[in-house]
């Protein structure tokens, strides 16, 4: 080291006083700022005044006025002090895991996102992505949540709606059942989903009879379920035919561990992604709706 360019500073802890009583034009703000007693920052000033060999505060009683030396002096250090505050949150901002939190179904986190999860955190390492499950609508308001995946129409007002893919609602079934054209429903059970009871044009088999034009199927009959996972489960298990999101079962239709024999196919509403238009130009926001638009883009190919 050059020791003819070494920095020849006094104490920082006197620079801090000093700067945040000058900063408050308050021993005593200074003070609850810096986390210590009145008593230590005036300590602390005239250790500094001490080695400087100049006073730098007029000191009136309960007022603080700078000297001309002073000011000359506080202005550096406020700047100094500001510039590492700034380089220090950048840091942190850098190193520390941002969070973000997506509202959904159920039944769309549980069979959509989370098994996409471990690539959101390989392409973005330093972002949590944090779930937030309901049928209900969340609030997004950064408490909540912040982005969405709803089902819908696409207009919810105040928010940015971006369609990430169609819904397909058809029956399906086990291959046990031996089920393979419409009018064998009449001796099967039949598997409803209560939420889509909720919508104002909801995909029940009651609209499903109606379109395929099968008056005489009791719509009303079987076994209703709360949650779309729990529905594919019983119709995995071979306890009927339920009538079912096909975005939801890929897999097992790929598999042919569910089937579709037949149809018409609903395809009222859509999957969008939703989030604020006041964070339009939000970083966070924006690369985690990035990254859920491809996982849709690739999962939307055609069965």
């Amino acid at each position: 080291m050059d020791n003819s360019k070494a920095r020849r500073l006094p104490p920082l802890a006197t620079l801090r006083a000093f700067e945040a009583a000058a900063r408050h034009v308050s021993v005593k703000s200074a003070a609850a700022e810096l986390s210590v007693t009145p008593t230590a920052v005036s300590h602390q000033i005239r250790r500094l005044e001490q080695t400087l060999g100049i006073a730098l505060f007029q000191r009136q009683p309960r007022q603080l006025h700078l000297t001309a030396a002073g000011a000359e002096l506080y202005a550096p250090l406020r700047d100094g002090f500001d510039a590492f505050a700034a380089a220090i949150s950048r840091i942190q901002a850098r190193e520390t895991p941002q969070a973000l939190t997506i509202s959904t179904t159920p039944a769309l986190a549980a069979r959509w996102l989370l098994p996409r999860l471990g690539a959101f955190r390989a392409a973005y390492p330093n972002q949590d992505l944090r779930l937030h499950t309901s049928v209900e609508i969340a609030a997004l308001d950064g408490n909540t949540a912040d982005i969405a995946i709803r089902y819908g129409l696409g207009k919810w007002p105040g928010l940015v709606a971006k369609k990430l893919f169609d819904d397909r609602i058809a029956p399906v079934c086990s291959p046990l059942l031996k089920v393979k054209k419409a009018a064998d429903l009449l001796k099967q059970t039949l598997i409803h989903c209560e939420w889509q009871n909720t919508l104002r044009k909801p995909s029940t088999w009651r609209a499903w009879a109606r379109a395929a034009g099968i008056h005489q199927l009791d719509s009303r009959a079987g076994m209703m379920f709360s949650d779309e996972s729990h529905a594919i489960s019983a119709a995995i298990a071979g306890q009927g035919v339920a009538l079912l999101s096909t975005s939801l079962i890929e897999p097992e239709l790929r598999s042919g561990v569910l089937l579709q024999p037949f149809g018409p196919v609903l395809n009222t509403y859509a999957f969008y992604l939703v989030y604020p238009e006041s964070r339009e130009s939000d970083p966070l926001v924006q690369a985690a709706c990035a990254w859920i638009s491809v996982q849709a883009g690739e999962s939307a190919a055609p069965l």
